[in-house]
């Protein structure tokens, strides 16, 4: 197999099965803390704070070599403090207190959000420079990457429900990733990254300094930044998810408390929500990879909408009406509503790769990174809120179908500036 691709998939893959120890925390934070809904959210939210810098991260990623290499080092450094949260957290148990709890999650997202922006950045950069090796493309690339991260995805969140319906500790699943990462990191610190044969597009900034190679690069993002197409493109992206009030942490106490499903349960509608993703990035890269951005991004966010509107009968027992029990449908369904909100993420970045100017491949896909995690931080506070005014709880939920229709019409607003979505064909017109 092409190195890039080991490289590559190894760092998806590993990233993708961080839904295993987040499956833990849920049930975690649920039974051994004692968090309430609206907190357990509230906290799932805030932790994916270090999400934001991703720019950041690519800046440095893109201007900062560490011992003459720009990417693996990086993920390297996510990996280690991704092991260090981890592990701390599973030593600690039931004992560690919510403060420190949050803490540790910060730090693992931390390292995730370093680790992430230099896959992502290889991904990108692989896909615009090297037409003539066997990835032919970025949009092919993108595609394998989220079938590995989709695979490790479905196999976390199986293994995690089998393992949380096993009585087995959350705090033991959080070692045996941490132990995972280590295991990474040494993978890491054994290959060169001139084995990978990366390309290198600026090559001014080995010989300059440090200080100079960041401005130049920042000056070179704020650049693309101020394109008509991209700046339009990452609003419409942004609101497409900020304007929606994601009820994930209400709708998990729902069916664990109100309707007392097995762990198991939760676990598998995840696997079957990661499967939809794996074959989604299949079906997009044979099928839709030339098909119009705008059309797909936008057929995709009314179909998220549709989704949310099957929940708002499934609380209301129409389904139940029907003869479908609640589990088969949480089984088969809300995994797919968890996913649907992130369907569109390939597709954006395929379209982001090819819009992106050439030597900025690692600022602006963080930069794209960035904006999805504060746009999901800003609709989980939206959801808290929401769900706060509707007095929804973990003893109450009679008012969790309005939310559910609020959210569901929400998620069509965006459809009303699907304009702003770039073609892709006219930027690349442009360059040529």
């Amino acid at each position: 197999m092409d190195p890039v691709k080991w490289m590559v998939g190894i760092g998806f893959w590993v990233q993708g099965f961080r839904c295993f120890p987040w499956l833990g925390v849920n049930f975690f934070l649920k039974d051994a803390l004692g968090v309430p809904p609206s907190s357990l959210q509230l906290l799932q939210n805030s932790a994916n704070l270090p999400m934001v810098a991703k720019p950041l991260y690519g800046l440095l990623s893109d201007s900062v070599p560490i011992h003459g290499q720009r990417r693996l080092p990086y993920v390297a450094i996510g990996a280690v403090l991704q092991a260090i949260s981890w592990l701390a957290i599973g030593w600690s148990g039931s004992a560690i207190s919510l403060p420190a709890l949050t803490f540790f999650l910060l730090l693992s997202n931390l390292g995730a959000s370093i680790a992430e922006v230099a896959n992502d950045a290889i991904v990108a950069e692989v896909g615009k420079y090297q037409k003539q090796s066997s990835i032919t493309s970025s949009g092919q690339l993108q595609s394998f990457a989220w079938m590995l991260g989709s695979s490790a995805g479905a196999l976390g969140n199986l293994l995690g429900g089998i393992a949380i319906s096993s009585n087995l500790s959350p705090k033991l699943m959080f070692l045996y990733y941490g132990a995972l990462l280590i295991f990474q990191f040494f993978i890491l610190i054994c290959v060169s990254e001139k084995s990978l044969n990366l390309p290198t597009p600026n090559n001014k900034l080995k010989s300059s300094s440090t200080g100079s190679g960041f401005s130049k690069q920042l000056s070179e993002l704020s650049v693309a930044l101020r394109r008509p197409d991209i700046s339009r493109l990452l609003i419409w992206f942004f609101a497409s998810y900020a304007v929606t009030p994601l009820l994930l942490g209400t709708m998990f106490f729902y069916q664990t408390e109100y309707l007392n499903l097995d762990s198991s349960i939760i676990g598998l509608s995840k696997v079957i929500g990661q499967a939809a993703l794996l074959i989604w990035s299949i079906v997009y890269d044979k099928y839709f990879k030339r098909a119009s951005p705008r059309k797909v991004l936008s057929t995709l966010q009314l179909a998220t909408a549709v989704i949310m509107l099957s929940d708002v009968l499934f609380v209301q027992g129409i389904y139940r009406g029907f003869g479908i029990p609640d589990w088969v449908y949480v089984l088969i369904f809300s995994g797919l509503a968890e996913v649907a909100v992130f369907i569109k993420v390939l597709p954006f970045s395929v379209l982001v790769a090819k819009l992106c100017p050439p030597g900025c491949e690692g600022s602006i896909m963080a930069f794209v990174m960035s904006t999805l995690a504060l746009a999901t931080i800003v609709s989980g506070y939206f959801g808290v809120a929401l769900a706060s005014f509707f007095e929804v709880s973990e003893n109450d939920f009679s008012n969790l179908p309005i939310c559910i229709l609020i959210e569901a019409g929400c998620t069509m607003l965006p459809l009303l500036g699907s304009s702003w979505i770039s073609e892709g064909k006219i930027a690349e017109k442009k360059k040529e």
